[in-house]
């Protein structure tokens, strides 16, 4: 029953690993007057203003460089 139990997790875990995507944002901060990349979407709408969305960070930090508000 024990085996069963493990590979059934193991099972879950491994697809929802696959299935997940990550998804990077450039987000401007009004108030710091910059920029960082998040894995969230800001809900602040008020304050943060996002500049670009993402798959990879590689993609993300190469945008935000070449960005003229960061």
């Amino acid at each position: 029953m024990q085996k069963y139990l493990i590979a059934a997790m193991l099972a879950v875990s491994s697809a929802s690993a696959a299935l997940a995507e990550d998804t990077f944002y450039i987000v401007y901060d009004s108030t710091m007057k910059g920029c960082t990349i998040a894995t969230t979407e800001p809900t602040d709408t008020e304050n943060f203003k996002v500049l670009g969305k993402y798959k990879s960070s590689q993609e993300a930090e190469k945008a935000i460089a070449s960005m003229k508000q960061c």
